[in-house]
């Protein structure tokens, strides 16, 4: 009998001993969180999509239509509405980015911390690539709209990036970022942003969630919102050229 029991015991500490090494062969860590998040806002290897810009700043109304294509972190992006701006063009590589409208004789380097239109930076039409671009610091678990989420501060580790400091909520079921907070150096907030993920897309064979809109408010003016919407997105291999800036000006 006391053979029985002692074969239980060990029977039984083989498989607490197999759950715990499975659960931490799973678990991932801070930077794969942050790739896999990276994928549903455009971190792939090729991908296009359309971009609606909607904001209220002070009062006043504005809207942007763009047509962007991206391959990691560079990407083209073709504005084609309103009629002012109909034919302005961006293009980022390597997180060194140009404009080009017509007129213009060669492209003018910008920062993606510039303001595209209300609370949208030019690096916010961009796929994110938080998983390089910043050092992420675990912070506690918290719940967003119901959804147990990763928290991290992500902290800048070039000075290329679109913003210095994030804190950014990742939701932990679906692997997608759910919520941000952005910061300057000084480690003041100025404004924050909601992601949601109606589109799907597929990733080497399976389905994933895929960015459908960023909302964005001002933290030091009430009122001030700016929504982007995505659609069309579309999973396609993007030439060389495209990201060329010898070609940027003809395109």
């Amino acid at each position: 009998m006391k053979r029985l029991i002692g074969i239980g015991c060990f029977l039984v500490i083989v498989l607490i001993l197999g759950q715990a090494q499975g659960s931490v062969a799973t678990e991932l860590s801070a930077k794969e969180i942050l790739y896999r998040a990276d994928e549903s806002r455009g971190n792939l290897e090729g991908i296009k999509w359309t971009v609606q810009i909607d904001s209220v700043e002070n009062a006043e109304k504005q809207d942007r239509l763009l047509t962007v294509s991206a391959r990691g972190y560079d990407f083209l992006a073709i504005l084609t509405d309103p009629p002012k701006v109909k034919g302005q063009k961006l293009l980022m590589i390597d997180h060194t980015m140009w404009y080009m409208k017509p007129g213009l004789k060669k492209p003018v380097p910008i920062s993606s911390k510039q303001k595209l239109v209300g609370g949208a930076a030019y690096g916010d039409i961009a796929a994110t690539n938080y998983g390089n671009d910043y050092d992420p610091s675990p912070l506690p678990d918290e719940t967003v709209n119901g959804q147990l989420c990763y928290v991290f501060h992500l902290k800048a580790n070039s000075k290329k990036t679109t913003y210095d400091q994030i804190k950014y909520w990742v939701d932990k079921d679906r692997l997608v970022g759910v919520k941000a907070d952005f910061y300057t150096v000084s480690g003041k907030i100025f404004k924050s942003a909601t992601f949601d993920y109606t589109n799907q897309i597929v990733i080497a064979g399976a389905e994933r969630p895929f960015i459908s809109k960023m909302t964005i408010t001002d933290s030091l003016v009430e009122g001030n919102i700016t929504h982007l919407v995505f659609s069309d997105q579309e999973i396609a291999q993007l030439p060389d050229s495209l990201f060329n800036l010898n070609f940027f000006m003809n395109r």
